[in-house]
C-alpha cells in the first residue's frame, strides 16, 4: 500500500513539464522574444488546473479513511 501511495505522489510531482496553453495564447506568446512570459503563463495554467484535483483527491482520501475506520 505504501508503494502505491509513493507512486501516486511522484506521478503528481512529475507533471510540471506540460504545455497547457490554448492555441490562441500559444500563437501570441510564441512571437515574444525570450519566452519568459509564455513559461509563466504556462506554469500558472498548470497550477490552476492541478489544485481542484488535489482538493478532490484529499477529500476522497479522508472519506475513504473514515469509512474504512467504521468497518473495523
Amino acid at each position: 500500500m505504501k508503494n502505491k501511495i509513493l507512486f501516486f505522489v511522484f506521478t503528481l510531482l512529475f507533471f510540471l513539464d506540460t504545455n497547457a496553453q490554448c492555441a490562441m495564447c500559444r500563437a501570441v506568446l510564441e512571437s515574444e522574444q525570450g519566452q519568459t512570459t509564455a513559461k509563466g503563463i504556462n506554469n500558472g495554467i498548470v497550477y490552476l488546473m492541478a489544485i481542484p484535483y488535489v482538493l478532490v483527491g484529499g477529500i476522497g482520501y479522508f472519506i475513504y479513511k473514515k469509512f474504512n475506520k467504521l468497518k473495523k
